[in-house]
């Protein structure tokens, strides 16, 4: 199963993942008649698709919802697969995760996030080192 809670993340990354994971349980709960909590390895895979997609985000605490972000980092079928997800299950998180799906809605009215990502602050481990002066 996948583990959608990630502490090295931003917040609201942490939060898009419990979304998500919620949206894909609900769904394949209803249109692959999985137990509750239990997931098909198709929506297995498109889960830890969105984990991956979710982990490696630019905008990190800018980020809004994925509709209109400027960059889409889902291949084409993954995305129209996660609409399908989205189309089917997002009805029905008001009356099963309400805070994450109140909240989601009030990602969506923000728009897309500004272009371009703010850069991060501090080195990543991929970033390099400053040079240093000769003395």
């Amino acid at each position: 199963m996948t583990d959608a809670t990630r502490p090295d993340l931003p917040r609201n990354i942490q939060l898009d993942l419990q979304t998500v994971s919620a949206m894909v349980r609900l769904y394949c709960e209803r249109e692959h008649a999985s137990a509750a909590g239990a997931l098909c390895d198709r929506c297995e895979a498109l889960l830890a698709y969105a984990v991956a997609r979710l982990a490696v985000c630019p905008f990190g605490e800018e980020k809004t919802t994925c509709r209109e972000c400027p960059v889409h980092c889902y291949q084409p079928a993954e995305r129209a697969e996660m609409k399908a997800v989205m189309r089917e299950a997002g009805p029905r998180m008001l009356w099963r995760h309400p805070l994450l799906a109140i909240r989601h809605l009030w990602l969506e009215r923000q728009g897309p996030p500004p272009w371009p990502p703010k850069k991060k602050r501090g080195r990543g481990p991929s970033d390099p080192l400053p040079p240093q002066e000769n003395r």
